[in-house]
C-alpha cells in the first residue's frame, strides 16, 4: 500500500522541525523568493526601528521582531511586496560609553588627549561587534529580514540625508541656537532631550534644607532648597506676589516665610511672635546680602534682589525660592523676564565639577559638595532646618547617575511652531491600543517643547553649521550635502565624522581681507535626530530614490514598545511634520512591557528570566512567538516572563500541539488507507460542512485581525478553532476515518492545508512543515492568503452546531459538579429555551452520544427551571449615571426592574444599555442544570442512576481500559483482536455479559471470552478484573 504522506510521530520534536525548516529556507532562498515574487505589486512599507548592536538582543527585541515578521509575512501572502531592510543604530551615548569603558578614558579632556580620530575609529569597529549575534538570533526565530542591504546610521549616505534634513529645517526657520538651561548628564558630559529625561526617573533621597538670607531692611527670609550645591551660585530670591507672608519676631530679629507654611517650623519659631503679614508683592525689588562672596560683584548689575515668580507655591518649603539661573529653567526664565540682559553664572564644567569661579569647591563634583556647603552654612549660623526628602528625580538613561540642570548653548528644533500640526497629523494614525492616540502620545504632543538636538560629544553626525571666527564679520553657513560643501568650500569630504569634518575650514566671504575663517560648530546630532531621520536616510533621500520615497511615505506600519511614545515615535513625528506636514506612519502597534515575575524589570544581573537561546533550544521559536504575540502585551498591557519558562511551554498547547495532533491523526489514517486526499468545498455530511464553514469564518476573522493589527484577535480565533477541530470534529468523526471515508479525509485535508496558510505568519515553522508534507508544494510562505471562495459559509449550520457544543459543555459541567463520570449513562436530559425546533433527530443523536444519555427532551418553559436575575456592572454604572446611581441601586435591591424586548433594562426611570448589566439564570432548588448560550437557554440532567445504567457504565469503563491496552501493546489502529477477561465480581461480570456486543464493536474484538489465565489487572468501580488481548487474522463473525 502506497503511503502518500511522511510518517511522523505522535509527539513532535518542534525544535528539530524548526532546524529542518531553517535549513530549507536557507538553501531554497525562500525569503528572497517571497519578496521578488511580488515584483510589480503594490508595496507595503514598514520601518524597522534600528537597534544598537553593541549589546545582545533581549526579549523586548525578540517580541517586536516577531510582530514585524507576522505583519510582513501576512502582507506578503496578501499580495503585497514587502521589502525588509535591517538597520543599525551606530552613533550616540551607548557607543561612546562602551568605548570609554574599554579604552579606559573618561570625559572630553581624556578623549581629546587620546585622540578624537582614534576614539571614533574604535567606536566604528566596536559598535557592530554583536551584530553577528543579532543576525543569528533573527535567523533562529524565523524573522525574515534583508541582511545584505542593511543600513547603518554611521554610513556616509545615511549621514548626508541627516544633514540635509537639518538644512531643510534651517531654510524653513525651524532651527535656532540658544543659551538655556538643559538637563545635563555630567557622567556622559552631554545634555539630554526632554524625552530622554523621561526614560530615567528614579526615587532619590536628598537633604532638604532651610537657610536664611538677610534683606537690606534687616529681615531674614527663610528659603528652602533640595540642592544645597546650587547656593554658591545664588543670584536672586523669588516670592509669589499674591502669597501672604508671616512676619515673625524673636529678640528683635524679624523672620519671613509663607503664612500657610508656618506649621512646618513650629520648633524653629517656638519663641517667636507673629508681628505682621505682608504680601509677596511688598518684597519685590528689595535687595539682600549675598550668602556667598563668589559673585557679589554682580550686585551692581541687578543681582541679589527679590523678584516675583509664578512657579512659587505653598505646597512645600517656605514659599520663598532661591534662584540660581545657571541651574534651573524656571530660575533662568524668571531672571531673563526681570532683565533680558541679566547675568547668568554657571560655574560648573562638563564633568559636573565646580570651576575656579568657586575656589572653595573647585574641582569637586557638585553632589559631593552638598555636605561641605551645609557644614559651612551651619558654622555661619545660616542653617535653620535640615531634613530628608524623597522625590522622583531624573537619572541619565545610559550612566544611571542623577542629572543636573545646566545653562549652555544648544541647537533647537522649533517644535512649538508646528506643535498643532503634529497633533492634527496624529489623528490620521491608527494606534493599537487606540487610547495611545489621544492619551499617552497625544498628550505628549500637546505639551511638546522645542527639542535640543545638539550634543557636545564626538561619535555622531555633525551639526552642519559653520560660523565666522571673527565677530566683526558675523556669518553662518549651513550645508545640506557633501556636494554643497565642495561647491562652497572647494574641499571634498569623504567622511562626515569628527575630526575630518572639522578640518573643513575656509575664508569668510564677508571679510575682504580674507583673514576671517569659517569654522564648524563642535557639536554632533542627538542620535534621536538620526532615528527620526531614518525614513529618509535609509534610502538616501532626496539624493536617491526621490520618486519612490515620495510615493511611499508615510510608512504603512511600525511597532515598538510603549516607551517609544517619548522616543522614536515622537522624533519620527517631529521631523515628518516639520519637513512634509504628514505623519511618518499610518499604523502603529505600541506594545506593553515584558516583566519578570512579580512585576520586576527583566534583569541580566538578577537572571530573573529564562535565557532566550535556551528557550529556543528546548521549546522552540513557534511556541515563543505564540506566547508573545497572543498576549496582552500587543494591546499595551504588560506580560510576565516566568523564570522557568513554563508559561512559554504552555503556549505550545494552545495551537501548536493541537495543530500537530490533527496533522498526525490525518497522516496516520490516510497512510493506513493508502489514500491521497484532495481539497474540497463541501460534503454530504453536516459536520463536514460545519468545520469547512468554521474554517472560512476563521480565515475572515484572522484576516480582519491582521488587517487591523489586532494580532491577539487572530490568535484567539485560531485557539478556539483548534479546540473545535480536535475535540469536536475529529473526535466525533473518528469512526469515519477508521472506515476509510474519503469525504472525511478530503475535508480534514482541506482544513489542514488552509489552516497552515492562515496560521503561517503566526507559526511559520510548523505551518511550513505541515504544508510541504501534505501538498508537496515549495513553501506555504510563497502562497496567497486563502480566500476559500468555493466553500459556502452556512451561517445557520454554524450557529446550530455552536449551540450544540455549548449545550454539551454545560451538560458535562453538570456531570462534573454532580460527580457523574462521562462513561456512566444517564436516563435523559432536558433542553429549555425558545426556538429549539432545530434540535431534530440528528442533533439529538449527537447530544445523546456526547452526554451519554438515553433521551433528549425539549421544553420552552424556562421559568419552571430557572429564575432570571440581573447583575449590574456598578463601576461602569456609576460613571454613566452619576447622581442617579442611588435610586437605581435601591430599585435593584428591591427587584423592581424589567427587561425590554430590545435587550435594554428599565429600572428607576432609567433605561440601561446591555453593556451596563448582565442577565443571569439561577437554577431553582432541586434542578441539576446550567445556563448556556449567553443565558438564553438551560440544560438539565436526570441524575438518577439505575442498576442497569450503572452496569452499562462499567462496560464503558472496560472499553477504555482495553483501548489503553491496545496502545500499550502498540497494536495498529485497524488490528482485530481476541479479548479475554476474568473477574470474581458478579455485578461486573453481569455488566460485561450484558454489553458484550458493544465492547466487541468498540475495541475491534472478533472474540470476547470471560476466561483469562493472566494479563493486566485493573479496577472498575471497586471491582477487580484481569484482561488481555492479542492480534488475530480472524474476521468478525
Amino acid at each position: 500500500m502506497t503511503k502518500h504522506y511522511k510518517e511522523v510521530k505522535a509527539k513532535a520534536d518542534f525544535v528539530e522541525i524548526e532546524k529542518e525548516v531553517l535549513k530549507f529556507w536557507d538553501e531554497d532562498k525562500t525569503f528572497e523568493k517571497s519578496v521578488h515574487n511580488r515584483d510589480g505589486a503594490a508595496e507595503f512599507v514598514f520601518y524597522d526601528g534600528p537597534p544598537f548592536a553593541n549589546g545582545t538582543p533581549h526579549y523586548g527585541h525578540i517580541m517586536v521582531s516577531y510582530v514585524k515578521d507576522v505583519v510582513a509575512r501576512y502582507q506578503t501572502m496578501n499580495g503585497k511586496k514587502v521589502e525588509r531592510r535591517l538597520g543599525w543604530d551606530c552613533h550616540g551615548l551607548p557607543a561612546e560609553m562602551s568605548a570609554e569603558k574599554q579604552l579606559g578614558v573618561s570625559g572630553r579632556k581624556q578623549i581629546e588627549e587620546y585622540g578624537v580620530e582614534k576614539f571614533n575609529d574604535f567606536c566604528r569597529s566596536d559598535v557592530l561587534k554583536y551584530s553577528g549575534i543579532w543576525v543569528e538570533m533573527f535567523k533562529r526565530i524565523g524573522r525574515w529580514v534583508d541582511f545584505s542591504h542593511d543600513y547603518k546610521t554611521m554610513d556616509l549616505p545615511f549621514m548626508e540625508s541627516v544633514i540635509n534634513n537639518f538644512k531643510q529645517l534651517w531654510e524653513k526657520g525651524l532651527v535656532y541656537e540658544d543659551y538655556r538651561v538643559l538637563p545635563y548628564s555630567w557622567a556622559a558630559e552631554t545634555p539630554l532631550s526632554n524625552f530622554e529625561v523621561n526614560q530615567g526617573y528614579q526615587d532619590k533621597t536628598d537633604n532638604a534644607i532651610t537657610v536664611m538670607f538677610t534683606l537690606e531692611n534687616g529681615m531674614k527670609m527663610l528659603v528652602w532648597t533640595t540642592t544645597p550645591w546650587t547656593l554658591p551660585s545664588n543670584l536672586m530670591l523669588a516670592v509669589g506676589k499674591d502669597i501672604d507672608y508671616a512676619v515673625m519676631e524673636e529678640d528683635g530679629q524679624k523672620y519671613v516665610l509663607a503664612q500657610a507654611l508656618l506649621g512646618r517650623y513650629k520648633k524653629q519659631l517656638e519663641h517667636a511672635a507673629r508681628v505682621g503679614t505682608m504680601k509677596g508683592a511688598d518684597f519685590v525689588g528689595m535687595a539682600y546680602e549675598p550668602m556667598f562672596p563668589y559673585f557679589k560683584h554682580l550686585k551692581e548689575k541687578g543681582a541679589f534682589r527679590v523678584l516675583s515668580g509664578e512657579f512659587v507655591s505653598t505646597e512645600d518649603g517656605t514659599g520663598i525660592v532661591h534662584i540660581a539661573p545657571g541651574f534651573g529653567q524656571d530660575d533662568f526664565e524668571a531672571c531673563r523676564a526681570y532683565d533680558e540682559n541679566f547675568p547668568v553664572v554657571c560655574p560648573v564644567d562638563e564633568a559636573g565639577k565646580f570651576t575656579a569661579e568657586v575656589p572653595d569647591y573647585e574641582g569637586k563634583q557638585v553632589f559631593e559638595t552638598n555636605e561641605p556647603v551645609m557644614q559651612w552654612l551651619k558654622q555661619n549660623g545660616l542653617l535653620v532646618k535640615k531634613e530628608q526628602y524623597t522625590h522622583s528625580y531624573p537619572f541619565c538613561w545610559r550612566t544611571d547617575t542623577p542629572l543636573i540642570y545646566k545653562a549652555m548653548s544648544s541647537w533647537f528644533v522649533k517644535v512649538t511652531d508646528f506643535r498643532d500640526d503634529m497633533v492634527r497629523n496624529n489623528q490620521q494614525i491608527t494606534w493599537v491600543p487606540e487610547h495611545i492616540k489621544d492619551g499617552r502620545f497625544g498628550k505628549w504632543l500637546e505639551g511638546a517643547r522645542d527639542w535640543s538636538i545638539s550634543r557636545n560629544r564626538f561619535w555622531g553626525t555633525p551639526i552642519p553649521v559653520w560660523k565666522s571666527d571673527n565677530p566683526q564679520f558675523p556669518r553662518i553657513d549651513v550645508f545640506g550635502s557633501v556636494a554643497e560643501i565642495k561647491e562652497k568650500t572647494g574641499i571634498e569630504v569623504t567622511n562626515l565624522h569628527k575630526p575630518y569634518i572639522d578640518e573643513v575650514v575656509y575664508p569668510n566671504p564677508d571679510d575682504p581681507s580674507g583673514k576671517t575663517m569659517m569654522r564648524r560648530v563642535g557639536d554632533v546630532f542627538d542620535c534621536w535626530f538620526e532615528s527620526g531621520s531614518m525614513p529618509y536616510a535609509q534610502v538616501h533621500y532626496p539624493f536617491d530614490n526621490k520618486e519612490w520615497f515620495e510615493n511611499h511615505f508615510p510608512a504603512d506600519f511600525i511597532v515598538e514598545a510603549m516607551d517609544q511614545t517619548r522616543g522614536w515615535f515622537y522624533t519620527l513625528t517631529v521631523l515628518s511634520t516639520a519637513l512634509h506636514n504628514k505623519p511618518a506612519f499610518k499604523n502603529c502597534i505600541c506594545t506593553g512591557l515584558l516583566m519578570a515575575e512579580g512585576g520586576q524589570k527583566l534583569s541580566k544581573r538578577r537572571k530573573n528570566y529564562p535565557d532566550p537561546n535556551e528557550v529556543l533550544d528546548s521549546i522552540g521559536s513557534d511556541a515563543l512567538r505564540w506566547f508573545l504575540v497572543s498576549s496582552p502585551v500587543l494591546k499595551g498591557g504588560n506580560l510576565a516572563v516566568d523564570q522557568e519558562g513554563k508559561e512559554i511551554a504552555k503556549a505550545a498547547r494552545v495551537a501548536q500541539i493541537p495543530m500537530w495532533n490533527a496533522y498526525y491523526f490525518f497522516t496516520l489514517y490516510a497512510n493506513a488507507e493508502g489514500y491521497q486526499a484532495k481539497e474540497v468545498s463541501g460534503s454530504s455530511e453536516a459536520i463536514d460542512n460545519y468545520i469547512l464553514s468554521k474554517l472560512k469564518r476563521l480565515g475572515r476573522i484572522v484576516k480582519q485581525g491582521l488587517d487591523t493589527y489586532d494580532v491577539a484577535l487572530s490568535c484567539n480565533e485560531i485557539a478556539s478553532f483548534m479546540e473545535i477541530l480536535n475535540n469536536w470534529y475529529i473526535r466525533r468523526t473518528r469512526d469515519r476515518f477508521w472506515s476509510g471515508d474519503q469525504q472525511a479525509f478530503d475535508v480534514l485535508y482541506t482544513v489542514l492545508v488552509n489552516l497552515s496558510k492562515i496560521m503561517a505568519p503566526l507559526m511559520p515553522f510548523l505551518c511550513e512543515y505541515v504544508y510541504k508534507n501534505l501538498t508537496g508544494g515549495e513553501s506555504v510562505h510563497l502562497t496567497d492568503y486563502p480566500q476559500l471562495e468555493n466553500i459556502k459559509l452556512d451561517e445557520t449550520l454554524v450557529d446550530e452546531m455552536d449551540f450544540l457544543q455549548d449545550l454539551c459543555s454545560a451538560g458535562k459541567f453538570i456531570r462534573e459538579e454532580k460527580n457523574l463520570r462521562n462513561r456512566l449513562p444517564l436516563a435523559g436530559l432536558t433542553v429549555v429555551g425558545d426556538n429549539l425546533g432545530f434540535l431534530n433527530g440528528q442533533y439529538q443523536d449527537i447530544i445523546k452520544d456526547e452526554l451519554n444519555v438515553k433521551e433528549v427532551k425539549i421544553d420552552n418553559n424556562l421559568a419552571a427551571y430557572a429564575a432570571k436575575t440581573v447583575y449590574l456592572y456598578t463601576p461602569l454604572l456609576g460613571k454613566a449615571l452619576g447622581k442617579d446611581m442611588g435610586p437605581v441601586m435601591a430599585a435593584y435591591k428591591q427587584g423592581r426592574w424589567e427587561l425590554n424586548a430590545d435587550g435594554t433594562l428599565s429600572i428607576a426611570g432609567q433605561t440601561l444599555t446591555p453593556d451596563l448589566f448582565e442577565v443571569r439564570l439561577d437554577m431553582k432548588d432541586g434542578v441539576a442544570g446550567k445556563a448556556f448560550a449567553d443565558n438564553k437557554a438551560v440544560v438539565t440532567l436526570d441524575t438518577n442512576v439505575t442498576d442497569e445504567l450503572k452496569r452499562e457504565g462499567m462496560a464503558r469503563d472496560f472499553v477504555r481500559l482495553v483501548q489503553t491496552l491496545r496502545k500499550d501493546k502498540d497494536f495498529n489502529i485497524s488490528d482485530r483482536i481476541e479479548l479475554c477477561y476474568a473477574t470474581d465480581d458478579a455485578e461486573l461480570g453481569k455488566a460485561l455479559d450484558e454489553n458484550k456486543a458493544y465492547v466487541a464493536e468498540q475495541v475491534l474484538a472478533v472474540k470476547v471470552s470471560s476466561s483469562c489465565s493472566g494479563g493486566t489487572k485493573a479496577d472498575i468501580e471497586g471491582a477487580e478484573i484481569v484482561f488481555d488481548a492479542k492480534v488475530t487474522d480472524a474476521k468478525v463473525a
